[in-house]
């Protein structure tokens, strides 16, 4: 039985100072229905959806809401016609509860004063019509980031929405918390929602779509079920070329110890106790574990970014001490944050400061100034060397894609030619074919005698990039493995070793 139309989008076209970031774009949404809008990083889903928000003015096409032509005039238009959208980078007031966080700036009334027993009824309705189990009196700030993900969710429900777009909503997710994502998206599906997933992974638009569209460089590409693609379709789809292997061939050689980590424990929570392990010359480290294993805060401490209680530090047999992220970089450490947004990029400024910063101290004149003129060139030759996206090396570096914001920070680091290299989640958000990009980097860095530290939430990255994985598990280290010989399930086991 045919599903009815929710919302089409025709022909939409947008250009920014004459650069075409869509051309002829469309998309049909029907009630009933999961429909996944996927793309590399710059492909132009984003400028999709804000133009269908309001936030943008398409300069051509049509947007049809249940059979009706319209254009949203700004967010708040588009929720009271009942299209509402997640965010990845969730907007919540963090110190007031989460009935607070659904009806923020609409209250529902009681003479002069806000109705907080209708609030709080309604809220519990909504809990329990998509079968969401959280206190809706507690304060956000003490839930974690899937229970705020799930608010925001309910948030959406709340304005009678018929079209829910969510955006990467799995990025920060564990595997059990994407499939209580996913049965909360069927319970919607199967109440007549529409709803537009944006996601990079793979696995998950095959669990949870029923049709896939593509763009590419702002161009529709198509739009099929899922049940007529497989992987290798949607990823040429997507980067108009045959991507076999999702990962580049290791033809890298090892060689000898470069790091030993003894004893290393932290002193504030949440604490990492007592992790022991080496690293070798041209080899790259992967590091599993749960969200909450403390992976994060491994890394911090070893870049001096985190207080260490106990534990020390050999470099080419030599005791370091890293206890501050100066002494480390001296040392030929780098850090590639995990929120390239909130601790990776300065969102405010250029690329060329962005790529810059790390080694500012390199372009002062002998008064003191900087050079402008040579901060250009360095970004210029990293920006061609890493096939960096832009329009200008002027151009703020948050109108970036995802992707390419990231290889600006890895660029970044790169200037100061670092021994070894700890990367945090440094795929996260980016797609297929930006993926492939920064793992061959990777490889040519080791390759170079480089050494990589790489913390991933995502076992086909770990088992296809790395050379051991060891996993963390209630900060500690449960065990280290050949990625060669080990299997899933063995990583599983050990993530559950000190739980």
């Amino acid at each position: 039985m045919d599903k009815k139309i929710l919302l089409q989008i025709k022909n939409l076209s947008k250009s920014f100072t004459g650069v075409t970031v869509l051309d002829k774009v469309e998309i049909t949404l029907k009630s009933g229905t999961i429909h996944a809008l996927m793309g590399e990083n710059g492909a132009g889903k984003s400028t999709l959806m804000k133009c269908l928000f309001g936030i943008y003015t398409q300069d051509e096409g049509e947007f049809f809401l249940n059979g009706e032509k319209f254009n949203f005039t700004d967010p708040k238009h588009a929720l009271e016609q009942g299209v509402s959208m997640v965010h990845q980078e969730l907007n919540q007031v963090l110190q007031r509860t989460v009935v607070d966080n659904i009806w923020l700036g609409r209250y529902p009334k009681k003479g002069l004063f806000v109705d907080e027993k209708k609030m709080l009824e309604d809220t519990i309705k909504l809990f329990e019509s998509i079968q969401v189990d959280i206190d809706p009196t507690r304060k956000l700030a003490d839930l974690s980031v899937s229970q705020r993900q799930m608010v925001e969710i309910v948030k959406a429900v709340s304005y009678d929405a018929k079209v829910i777009v969510l955006d990467e909503p799995t990025s920060s997710l564990t595997a059990n918390e994407v499939a209580k994502l996913f049965q909360i998206m069927n319970t919607l599906k199967n109440q007549g929602i529409g709803l537009i997933y944006i996601s990079h992974k793979m696995e998950e638009i095959f669990a949870i779509a029923d049709y896939v569209t593509v763009l590419r460089d702002g161009n529709y590409i198509g739009t099929n079920p899922i049940a007529e693609l497989d992987m290798d379709s949607i990823i040429k789809m997507m980067v108009g070329r045959d991507l076999k292997n999702r990962f580049p061939n290791k033809l890298h050689n090892i060689g000898d110890v470069v790091l030993e980590v003894k004893n290393l424990s932290t002193i504030y929570e949440p604490r990492v106790m007592d992790v022991s392990f080496d690293l070798r010359k041209g080899e790259i480290l992967g590091l599993s574990g749960l969200v909450g294993s403390r992976r994060t805060e491994l890394l911090e401490a070893i870049f001096g970014a985190r207080s260490r209680e106990s534990g020390e530090l050999y470099l080419n047999g030599k005791l370091i001490k890293n206890d501050s992220t100066v002494k480390a970089i001296a040392n030929g450490f780098a850090l590639i944050t995990e929120e390239r947004r909130e601790t990776g990029i300065y969102p405010v400024s250029d690329i060329t400061f962005n790529s810059t910063i790390a080694n500012i101290h390199a372009y002062r004149s002998k008064v003191g100034l900087l050079v402008s003129s040579k901060m250009n060139k360095d970004t210029t030759r990293q920006v061609d060397k890493m096939n960096i996206k832009i329009n200008s090396n002027s151009q703020l570096i948050r109108t970036l894609s995802g992707g390419n914001q990231q290889k600006v920070i890895i660029a970044r680091w790169l200037l100061l030619n670092p021994d070894i290299l700890l990367m945090d989640e440094p795929t996260r958000g980016i797609d297929v074919g930006a993926k492939y990009e920064i793992y061959q980097l990777m490889l040519d860095l080791v390759s170079q005698g480089k050494s990589i530290i790489m913390v991933s939430s995502e076992m086909p990255e770990l088992l296809g990039i790395t050379d051991r994985i060891g996993v963390m598990s209630n900060g500690r280290l449960a065990g280290i493995v050949d990625t060669k010989t080990t299997k899933q399930e063995e990583l599983f086991k050990l993530t559950t070793k000190y739980l």
